[in-house]
C-alpha cells in the first residue's frame, strides 16, 4: 500500500470540495478510530480518522462500522466540543502525513472560537488531537508521556508541538537538474532507494515505479546508467503524476485491492482506475478492518473455548487409561476365589499365599500377595471389593467419555461459530451462550443493554423459495424447533458441526435445483467449508429430535437422504443473493 503524504494532499482535496461541512454525528467504532458524519450543501458525507499505526489513514467513507454500546471517553469529548461545528479550513505539513482540520465552534460560554482538530498518520506515533484555540492539547486519542524515547509529549494541558520538519527534498519543487545532482551525489547504487533516502513524502512502492519508469526496472542501479536521460524521465514521471494524481490499484483475484498508489501501478502488471482515492482506500480497507476487528474482539473468546477443548482432551486420556485399567477386573475375582479356598492354609503375619491356580488348566503354583494386618477373610472380600469397584468404575468412565464427547463436540461447534461470526452481534450472542452453560462467567460490572436479536440469514434460491441459515447453536435449535414449520426441509453438512439450514417450502414440492443450492448454504456454513463433494442430509423437520438435557444446536435425527455438493462461495453469495436481515 502506498498512504504517503501525497496520497494524503490528494484525499483531502476531495474532502476541501465539500465546502461548509458540519458535524451532525460522531462515533469511535474501535480505540484507534473515529468517524464524523458531516452534512454539507450536497448531502451527507462521512469522514473516518485511523489512528492505527499498522494502517494509518483518513478518508471519506461510506461504510458503518457497528459502534459500542457504551461510546468511549474521548468520544463523548469530541462530542460535547465538536458537534454543530462547521469546518472552515483543511491544510497539511509539506511533505508529512499530518492534517490539520480547523472548526467554527460555540463554547460554554456562547461564544464563537475555532478549534483545530489534528491527525498525525506517522507510524508509531499516529495520534489524534483536539486543540483548544491557544493551540493547547484538549485531549489526544492516545496520551503519550515525556520520557527517553520520545521528544514530545501528548497530554491535555500541554502546548501541541508540530512534528519535526522533512528535511528531504519536495520532489514537487525538483526540475531536470536537481534529479541530476542527486543522482551524481553519493548514496544508495540503487535506483528507488536512492530516490527514497533523498526525496520526502513518497512511499517505497512510488519509488520503485518512479525507478520501473525511468530506467526500465524497480532494482535499476544508478551506476552506469545515462545520468541526464534518468533525471529527465525522473523529471517527467513526478511532476505528470504529483500534479494530476490518479487513484489506480492492483487487484487479487477476489477483485479487493491488494496495492494502491496515487499513480499507475504498473510493477505488478495489470493495474486499474478507481472512482475516487477515498472510495479506494475505503474499499481496500472495509472488509480488511472488519475481518480484523471481529478476529480480535473474539480471540479472547476463542482462546477460552479452545483451553476448554484442551482440558477436556486430557481429562478424556486420562479416563481412558483409566477405563482400560478395569479391563482386566476378573482377574481379582478369581483371586478372591482362590484366597476364600485356602483360608485355612494362611498362617497369622503372612504377606504371601501360595496355592493353586484352580482357574489354569496347568494347575500351576502362583503366589498372591496379602495383608498381614488383615484377616485371612478380610484379604478375600477386598479382592472381591476391588472386583466390583472397577466393575462400577468402568460404568461410570464409559459415561463420563460419553459426556465428554458430547461436551467437546458442542465447544468444537462454538470455535467453528466463532471462526465464521460475521459481525459483533454474533460474537455477543455466542458469548451469550458460553455464559448461559457456565463457560464463561458474565461481567457483573458491565452494564447490560437490550440489544436486539439478531434473525437467521436470509437467501432465496433461483426458484424463488426462502432459504434460512442459523448463525450458532441458539439460533440454530430456534430456527428448527420454534420457527421452521414441520413440513420445512430440513439440511446439514453430514458428521461435521454446521448450521442448520431451513428450506421453507410448507410441504409443497422443493425443485432439485432449490435442494442443492441449499446444500451448497450448509456445506458453505459448515466446519468442511473449503473442501469438495461434502454430504449434506435432507429430512423434513418433523424427523429431526433434540435429546433431553443436550448441549445447544445438538439434534438426532433417522430418515433422511444425502445429496454431495460442493461449497463454492459464489453461487452462495452471487446466485443466491443473500439477504441477511429477513425473519423466517
Amino acid at each position: 500500500m502506498a498512504f504517503d503524504a501525497f496520497y494524503m494532499t490528494c484525499v483531502l482535496e476531495e474532502i476541501r470540495a465539500l465546502q461548509d461541512m458540519r458535524i451532525e454525528k460522531i462515533h469511535q467504532p474501535s480505540r484507534d478510530t473515529v468517524l464524523l458524519h458531516l452534512k454539507h450543501r450536497e448531502g451527507r458525507a462521512k469522514l473516518l480518522f485511523a489512528a492505527n499505526p499498522t494502517a494509518p489513514r483518513l478518508h471519506l467513507t461510506t461504510a458503518s462500522p457497528e459502534n459500542p454500546p457504551e461510546p468511549p471517553m474521548f468520544c463523548m469529548l469530541l462530542r460535547k466540543h465538536l458537534s454543530g461545528a462547521r469546518l472552515v479550513s483543511v491544510s497539511q505539513l509539506p511533505m508529512e502525513r499530518c492534517a490539520m482540520f480547523t472548526f467554527d465552534c460555540i463554547d460554554e460560554m456562547g461564544d464563537r472560537v475555532q478549534k483545530q482538530l489534528v491527525a498525525e498518520l506517522m507510524g508509531r506515533t499516529c495520534n489524534l488531537y483536539l486543540l483548544s484555540p491557544d493551540g493547547r492539547i484538549i485531549d489526544c486519542l492516545r496520551r503519550i508521556g515525556l520520557d527517553e524515547t520520545t521528544r514530545r509529549a501528548a497530554l491535555p494541558g500541554l502546548n501541541y508541538q508540530l512534528p519535526e520538519p522533512v528535511t528531504k527534498q519536495n520532489p514537487s519543487a525538483l526540475v531536470a537538474k536537481d534529479y541530476v545532482n542527486l543522482l551524481s551525489a553519493p548514496g544508495a547504487d540503487i535506483l528507488a532507494d536512492r530516490l527514497m533516502d533523498n526525496l520526502g513524502g513518497l512511499s517505497p512502492l512510488i519509488c520503485r515505479e518512479a525507478a520501473l519508469f525511468a530506467a526500465g526496472d524497480c532494482d535499476a542501479r544508478v551506476e552506469n546508467a545515462d545520468i541526464p536521460a534518468l533525471a529527465e524521465k525522473l523529471n517527467l514521471f513526478f511532476t505528470e503524476h504529483l500534479r494530476h494524481p490518479t487513484p489506480c490499484f492492483c487487484a487479487q483475484a477476489d477483485g479487493t485491492p491488494k496495492q494502491f498508489a496515487f499513480c499507475p501501478i504498473r510493477q505488478y502488471g495489470d493495474y486499474r482506475q478507481a472512482e475516487g482515492f477515498s472510495a479506494l482506500l475505503d474499499m481496500y480497507y472495509t472488509v480488511r478492518d472488519r475481518r480484523d476487528a471481529l478476529r480480535q474482539k473474539g480471540q479472547h473468546l476463542r482462546k477460552t473455548v479452545q483451553n476448554l477443548c484442551g482440558r477436556i482432551r486430557r481429562k478424556m486420556a486420562i479416563q481412558e487409561k483409566e477405563l482400560a485399567e478395569t479391563f482386566d477386573r476378573e482377574r481379582l475375582r478369581q483371586l478372591g476365589d482362590i484366597v476364600t479356598a485356602n483360608i485355612h492354609r494362611i498362617q497369622k503375619g503372612q504377606t504371601i499365599l501360595e496355592a493353586e491356580d484352580f482357574y489354569d488348566e496347568e494347575m500351576k503354583l502362583i503366589q498372591i500377595p496379602i495383608s498381614n494386618i488383615l484377616s485371612p477373610q478380610q484379604n478375600a472380600a477386598k479382592f472381591y471389593k476391588d472386583y466390583t469397584r472397577m466393575k462400577n468404575a468402568e460404568k461410570e468412565l464409559t459415561r463420563q467419555l460419553e459426556l465428554g464427547e458430547q461436551e467437546l463436540s458442542y465447544l468444537l461447534s462454538v470455535l467453528d461459530e466463532l471462526n465464521r461470526a460475521d459481525s459483533d452481534q454474533a460474537l455477543d450472542e455466542i458469548r451469550q451462550e458460553l455464559q448461559q452453560g457456565g463457560y464463561v462467567k458474565a461481567d457483573a460490572a458491565k452494564k447490560r443493554i437490550k440489544q436486539s436479536k439478531l434473525p437467521p440469514m436470509r437467501f432465496e434460491s433461483t426458484d424463488g423459495v426462502p432459504i434460512y441459515v442459523g448463525r450458532n447453536n441458539r439460533q440454530n435449535d430456534e430456527l428448527t424447533f420454534k420457527l421452521a414449520r414441520k413440513d420445512d426441509l430440513w439440511l446439514h453438512a453430514q458428521k461435521v458441526h454446521g448450521s442448520h439450514v431451513i428450506i421453507a417450502c410448507g410441504g409443497r414440492p422443493v425443485p432439485d435445483d432449490t435442494v442443492t443450492q441449499a446444500a451448497q448454504l450448509a456445506a458453505y456454513y459448515a466446519e468442511a467449508t473449503g473442501g469438495q463433494n461434502v454430504p449434506v442430509d435432507v429430512t423434513p423437520v418433523k424427523q429431526v429430535k433434540k435429546p433431553a438435557n443436550s448441549k445447544p444446536g445438538m439434534v438426532i435425527y433417522h430418515t433422511y437422504r444425502t445429496v454431495i455438493v460442493n461449497p463454492y462461495p459464489d453461487i452462495v453469495v452471487d446466485e443466491l443473493n443473500a439477504e441477511k436481515k429477513d425473519e423466517l
